[in-house]
């Protein structure tokens, strides 16, 4: 082979996308799914170093919709029928923190989870190929999901929901969180086009096109506010876990104007609040 030769191959290798590192499996119990970002180049699997270990235990208010999920997780990991799953409803009310507690909690009986943006929905073949082969079980989650349009994740997932002579592979289940119930914004203007035949209500296609990719999630489950009864036993748990038990009249009332200050009373804002408390008082280590 001649050196000019040996020099454009050479060129040419540096044009070439960089092989995808291989993932480490062993690593952790969830991963990131990290695009190159390079037409043609391959993503890969990002072991998570530090997994949020929360505890379903921890939560409160949201019995009904844990027990809910918990099921159709267990059912995933027995090898039964299972379905992918819609979280929605009002934010701060432990919709991705069930999802972390379940791993935490079946993570020993081979739960994996990938967590996945939005952006990247696009390489959710290439991700269902990376886990096919795999023994474990995974959830690939995607938080806070919000569509404005036809965009390709958009695309994307509606086609590995249900939609395509491919599907995805049995030791996987999508997870998703959003606070809206359709994925997308809704307009005034799109309830024009809804036609009424006789006494049936026909809603148009702008309307029928937003509904469609969420009814492609078997199973929904709904967060609801919570009242202030409701959000004080929040803060109680999360105080207790804090290592700090003793709930005066005093904490109540700064609880309280914690919330009023914030415009909510979530459970993220009871956990905020409960931090901070928790660090003005603690005794120190």
């Amino acid at each position: 082979m001649s050196k000019d030769l040996e020099k454009i191959l050479a060129k040419l290798e540096q044009l070439l996308p960089p092989p995808a590192p291989a993932t480490d499996w062993k690593k952790s119990v969830a991963f990131r799914w990290r695009s190159s970002g390079r037409r043609g180049a391959a993503g890969w699997l990002q072991p998570v170093r530090h997994v949020h270990r929360i505890k379903l235990s921890d939560l409160r208010g949201i019995d009904r919709q844990i027990e809910r999920v918990e099921q159709n997780t267990r059912q995933f990991l027995d090898g039964k029928p299972a379905n992918n799953v819609l979280l929605t409803g009002a934010r701060g009310t432990g919709k991705s923190s069930i999802v972390k507690g379940l791993l935490n909690r079946y993570s020993g009986k081979g739960l994996r989870l990938v967590e996945v943006e939005k952006n990247d929905l696009v390489d959710l073949p290439a991700i269902v190929d990376q886990v096919a082969g795999r023994p474990e079980r995974f959830l690939l989650f995607c938080d806070d999901l919000t569509f404005h349009g036809a965009e390709d994740g958009y695309i994307a997932l509606k086609v590995a929901l249900d939609g395509s002579i491919s599907t995805t592979s049995e030791n996987l289940l999508i997870y998703a969180t959003s606070n809206r119930r359709h994925l997308m914004p809704e307009y005034m203007a799109e309830n024009l086009e809804t036609k009424y035949v006789g006494e049936e209500i026909h809603p148009g296609e702008t309307v029928e096109e937003k509904i469609s990719l969420s009814e492609r999630f078997g199973l929904w489950v709904t967060f609801y506010p919570f009242d202030q009864d409701e959000y004080l036993d929040i803060v109680r748990q999360w105080l207790k876990s804090f290592g700090v038990g003793n709930f005066q009249e005093q904490t109540k009332e700064e609880a309280l104007q914690w919330a009023l200050q914030r415009g909510s009373r979530s459970g993220r804002v009871a956990y905020q609040f409960a931090r901070d408390w928790a660090g003005r008082h603690s005794k120190k280590k």
